[in-house]
């Protein structure tokens, strides 16, 4: 088993930076496919990004494309979602997951077995 605990997020404003972490706790942090997600007011959670064990490869949403970047530190227990160029639309609780998927990531919530409590991102205009 594995917590989950995010970090950085706040407020900022439109085409601002923001850096969040994921510290992971228990055993065998390389072992989890790891993914960020977020939810906005009154909507679904939505897929943001995702990273291989390894770290060698990652996607995201095309909505974020080029403007985050997920990494992770194996050796640290922590995964990271850089977030460039944000705009309001970027307003969410953002959520890391991690997962014991057999494919080399998921895009989708069912795909991730624990999950963190929430950071909210605010971007203002």
């Amino acid at each position: 088993q594995v917590q989950l605990v995010e970090s950085g997020g706040g407020q900022v404003q439109a085409g601002g930076s923001l850096r969040l972490s994921c510290a992971a706790s228990g055993r065998s942090f390389s072992s989890y496919v790891m993914g960020w997600f977020r939810q906005a007011p009154g909507k679904e959670r939505e897929f943001v990004a995702a990273i291989t064990r390894s770290g060698g490869s990652t996607d995201s949403a095309a909505s974020v494309k080029g403007r985050f970047t997920i990494s992770r530190d194996n050796a640290k227990n922590t995964a990271y979602l850089q977030m460039n160029s944000l705009k309001p639309e970027d307003t969410a609780v953002y959520y890391c997951a991690a997962g014991q998927t057999a494919w080399s990531y998921s895009y989708t919530v069912g795909g991730y077995n624990y999950w963190g409590q929430g950071t909210q991102v605010s971007v203002s205009s």
